[in-house]
């Protein structure tokens, strides 16, 4: 196994006020982490960092062997795949979903001029199948329900064949069946031996995909607990990591918390 992420002592502080604080967090390339946390823990900073997109106050930041302030770093997102909500605000509503996943060739959030080689346009056609979105193909992605957003953008972040995928919370604000599916997609694609290293941030442990392997456990900046999801995710850890007692509980690979009276 190769490291393609890791943070050394690493520190984030804004206007003064400590974001992380000392984490240390290692990602195989077989790996496939969810970070749990509640809001205001530093997971979106850790996102920023592992994409690239910012630099630590103290402390190194590798990613796919490279490290941070030592890199170019447009060359270095071109070997990453990232999808979140703000993301897909960027996107023109009125871009076809077709569109949407093959200007991520060219890492551009709208089809202008560009040209692309025939291997482009059946990579694309072949991941808007994988992603169930072949009906859409034609469609403006502005008509789209946010379950099917939510898909298209994470199509889009594999059209390049990432070293390593970053997701942002896939599954916030979705219906409980478009939930479902997703999440069903996201374990079918996190459990083939072809898929790169995964990292997502959720906050809800209902929304881990089986077939993710690590969990990364976060609260004010700190790391609570890291490591295999097995041994690591129990109603200790997330006591502390949420600030209150849960009963948890797993079954055929889902997990589900409920809150101690």
């Amino acid at each position: 196994m190769v490291n393609v992420l890791r943070f050394t002592d690493v520190s984030y502080v804004r206007d003064r006020r400590p974001i992380l604080d000392g984490v240390n967090w290692a990602v195989d390339s077989s790996e496939r982490w969810v970070i749990l946390g509640p809001n205001g823990a530093g997971k979106t900073t850790l996102l920023k960092l592992a994409t690239a997109n910012d630099y630590p106050t103290t402390g190194e930041v590798q990613i796919l062997d490279a490290t941070l302030g030592r890199v170019d770093v447009f060359e270095l997102r071109n070997r990453l795949g990232f999808a979140s909500s703000a993301s897909a605000r960027r996107i023109p509503a009125g871009e076809r979903v077709r569109d949407v996943v093959l200007t991520a060739a060219y890492s551009v959030e709208g089809r202008w001029n560009e040209q692309y080689d025939d291997i482009d346009l059946r990579q694309a056609d072949r991941i808007l199948a994988e992603w169930d979105l072949t009906e859409f193909a034609d469609h403006r992605f502005g008509t789209l329900s946010d379950g099917e957003r939510k898909r298209a953008m994470i199509a889009r972040a594999v059209m390049t064949d990432p070293e390593l995928l970053l997701l942002d919370e896939p599954s916030a604000s979705l219906d409980l069946g478009a939930r479902e599916r997703l999440l069903q997609m996201l374990s079918g694609f996190a459990q083939s031996p072809g898929s790169p290293a995964m990292v997502m941030v959720t906050h809800h442990v209902e929304e881990i995909p089986p077939g993710f392997t690590h969990v990364l456990m976060i609260r004010d900046g700190r790391v609570q607990a890291s490591g295999e999801i097995a041994q690591t995710l129990s109603a200790e850890n997330l006591e502390a990591t949420f600030g209150m007692p849960f009963d948890l509980s797993v079954s055929e690979g889902r997990y589900s918390a409920v809150a101690r009276p």
